[in-house]
């Protein structure tokens, strides 16, 4: 591996997968460029790109779409224990860092979380919040070390709309993440086509399909049930809007059946392949919404994450899985892969469509 340092583009390049990845800190914008005539890397054999890490289950908001249930009871990751964890992502030539919970900016130590991970390792950080606890300390450590924070938007939306004001105020990088479900796609849509005041200051308008998991796993229908999914994809991938749209990659196949968005922007489920998640009992999971749905997790203690991502048989089930190619007959496969391994009832495809998604991936 060979990094290089310019003023505001970090290049590494893995000679062993014939690629290099690029990454921008400032900007947030990253891509792989295979060698000619190499393949597109399948998986980073050197480790996750980016790392999602619940320094927190602690939140006193109580959202109903939480996947995870954080509330008042949730504990917090120990600041030696996420420098340890944080230590070995810059090993792995990690970029960045996702930092969730939990609300993660009520952590007791999260500026000094925010500082270790930009100035002692040389990793981005980013978080999501749902605007509270967003003190002058914490606004000036956010413009100081990180990359870009979301908000998560939830009705009425006017902590919603306070959050993004104060963030955009000290110049941070704001984006907006918006669970889509088949109760919120109606607002999604009005958004696309009237968008509140709130969200013209915003840099990114996000989408994440909604996931059967959580506090009200059973009380939401998903997305791919409302008659308005294909005309929410047309919105979002045909017309132009004074700010960006992004997805969340368990929408991959609404984008690839029904979106217009370019190939080159189009990429499956990353789980186990670019990213890992740690949550805040330092559990290791290929993705975040496997803590709910049952399945248990690797302890870090006793081993390392470069062990976890390169030899444990999870990580390895997910990538055989993805692998597979998804649906069988499908025009889109090379993009949706095998769409969301986890929740095949969350993807987009046809109803007669028979996807390797179907076979539920072994939980332990």
């Amino acid at each position: 591996m060979v990094t290089k340092r310019p003023s505001t583009i970090i290049l590494k390049r893995f000679p062993k997968q014939r690629y290099t990845a690029m990454f921008n800190p400032h900007s947030g914008f990253f891509a792989r460029i295979e060698d000619v005539g190499a393949p597109e890397p399948f998986w980073a054999e050197h480790g996750p790109e980016l790392l999602d890490i619940a320094i927190t289950n602690w939140c006193d908001h109580g959202c109903f779409f939480c996947y995870r249930k954080s509330d008042e009871m949730g504990r917090h990751m120990g600041l030696d224990d996420y420098r340890e964890v944080i230590r070995q992502a810059q090993v792995m030539h990690a970029f960045q860092v996702a930092l969730g919970g939990g609300n993660p900016n009520q952590h007791p130590d999260f500026v000094e979380i925010l500082r270790l991970t930009r100035e002692d390792f040389g990793i981005v950080p980013n978080y999501t919040t749902n605007g509270r606890g967003l003190t002058e300390a914490v606004l000036e450590a956010t413009r100081r070390y990180c990359g870009a924070v979301a908000v998560s938007a939830y009705a009425p939306y006017r902590e919603t709309a306070d959050a993004i004001e104060r963030l955009t105020e000290h110049k941070i990088t704001t984006n907006i993440h918006f669970i889509l479900s088949s109760r919120s796609i109606n607002t999604a849509i009005t958004w696309l086509q009237d968008p509140p005041t709130f969200l013209t200051r915003a840099h990114a308008l996000v989408f994440l399909n909604y996931k059967p998991i959580g506090r009200h796993a059973n009380e939401r229908l998903l997305a791919n049930r409302s008659p308005r999914i294909e005309e929410f994809f047309r919105l979002a991938t045909t017309v132009r809007h004074p700010w960006r749209i992004g997805f969340d990659t368990c929408t991959i196949t609404g984008l690839a059946r029904f979106g217009n968005a370019h190939d080159v922007s189009l990429e499956g489920c990353d789980a186990g392949r670019f990213s890992l998640f740690v949550s805040e009992d330092l559990r290791v999971y290929p993705c975040s919404f496997m803590v709910e749905a049952g399945y248990k997790g690797v302890p870090l203690r006793g081993t390392t994450l470069r062990e976890i991502w390169q030899q444990h048989p999870a990580f390895a089930r997910i990538r055989a899985q993805h692998a597979a190619g998804g649906c069988t007959e499908c025009q889109t496969r090379s993009h949706c892969l095998s769409g969301c391994p986890l929740f095949p009832q969350m993807n987009l495809c046809p109803i007669n469509c028979r996807t390797n998604s179907s076979q539920e991936i072994e939980v332990s």
